[in-house]
């Protein structure tokens, strides 16, 4: 594929009509896509199918967790990271607070249009979908089952509330990258302007009628 970043900063595949693409041939990193669905929908897969192919409750709790915790790693350090440019964490600092740690791309590097689209629509969907699942849950009186839509829930909006705060943090940067370069961009000019008009006077003078 051939890759060219287009004036707003996205890239777009220029080979192939954008139409004419599924959404691994326009993606970037094609890999990271189909695991972020493909942890995402296995665990559905297990929690909407899974008494299909046995009664164990226990067997399909402890599947489901596993890869809920694997999805929750995954897009935390590595979907986010190579789809959108952001990466998250949250550390304890010694006196017991917690402290909120963004990474995000260099402004010159350009995000994947495709990419971007997919991951924020899943990042939303993902909780939205445990929640739905969640009120049926408990209103069908399916208290075990409950307790693997709370994790799903809290595992997947967790990393919505992460990504949702390190791009905040990523477009305050990027205005006040904008704004201190703008600020240069006018200091410099006035000062030039100052020089020169200070220069010219004093050739003036210097050269002038007495």
């Amino acid at each position: 594929m051939n890759y060219q970043s287009a004036p707003d900063g996205t890239v777009v595949d220029v080979d192939q009509p954008q139409s004419q693409q599924n959404m691994f041939q326009a993606s970037s990193h094609p890999v990271a896509l189909l695991f972020l669905i493909l942890f995402k929908s296995g665990a559905l897969a297990i929690y909407l199918l899974g008494n299909f192919f046995t009664d164990n409750f226990i067997i399909l709790f402890v599947l489901c967790v596993i890869i809920l915790a694997v999805d929750f790693w995954t897009v935390k350090n590595i979907s986010g990271r190579l789809l959108v440019g952001l990466r998250w964490w949250n550390e304890v600092r010694e006196d017991g607070t917690n402290e909120w740690i963004f990474e995000s791309r260099d402004l010159s590097i350009p995000v994947n249009t495709s990419d971007s689209r997919i991951f924020w629509t899943v990042l939303y969907a993902t909780p939205a979908v445990w929640s739905l699942l969640a009120i049926v849950a408990f209103f069908s009186l399916r208290f075990q089952w409950l307790l693997i839509v709370i994790i799903s829930v809290l595992l997947s909006g967790a990393n919505l509330i992460g990504y949702q705060r390190c791009d905040k943090d990523q477009k305050k940067r990027w205005n006040q990258l904008a704004s201190g370069s703008s600020s240069t961009l006018v200091s410099s000019m006035m000062s030039g302007l100052m020089n020169n008009a200070i220069t010219s006077g004093v050739v003036g003078r210097f050269f002038g009628r007495g």
